[in-house]
């Protein structure tokens, strides 16, 4: 009987200590997993960071404007002439157009724009849009102001915009 006890007592020692092992191990497993999610997390706000280092700035005249940027070989290939300076003319009442001076990589897709949309029209020219067009065209990025707002800076007659380095 009192080896009966013994063995019971042993085995109940070791079911805690097994189970304490076990706490432990799944105490380890959420260190890692928490580990490798704060690196992922780490990694991905330094790719951001990265992007943010290699967006350019859009000046038409004289207002600079907000753009969100494709991140395609054609804006690689853009950043690389910056600065740029560029003579845009008022096409169809609902766009305006103007030559790059060299060709782009392009990646033409049918695209049906929205204002605000810059694009690459035939390999060499950059359209940016205060109106829509339904065409095969490259995009670059998109100016994140109102359509009213793209109509006033882009409608009363032809533009200069520069692209530079941010």
């Amino acid at each position: 009987m009192i080896k009966c006890k013994i063995l019971g007592v042993a085995g109940l020692t070791m079911l805690l200590l097994l189970s304490g092992c076990l706490a432990n191990q799944t105490t380890d497993t959420t260190s890692v997993v928490e580990s490798h999610e704060k690196a992922v997390e780490n990694n991905m706000s330094v790719k951001l960071e990265q992007n943010k280092e290699m967006t350019m700035k859009l000046m038409i005249d004289n207002t600079v404007v907000p753009v969100s940027w494709e991140q395609n070989a054609s804006t690689e290939e853009l950043k690389k002439m910056l600065p740029l300076t560029i003579n845009m003319s008022m096409y169809g009442g609902f766009e305006q157009v103007g030559s790059i001076g060299h060709s782009l990589t392009r990646n033409d897709k049918q695209t049906t724009t929205q204002y605000g949309d810059i694009v690459l029209y035939a390999g060499d020219k950059i359209v940016i849009f205060y109106g829509s067009n339904s065409w095969s065209y490259t995009r670059l990025g998109h100016i994140d102001l109102s359509q009213s707002e793209m109509t006033d800076l882009l409608s009363h007659g032809n533009v200069t915009i520069r692209i530079t380095e941010k």
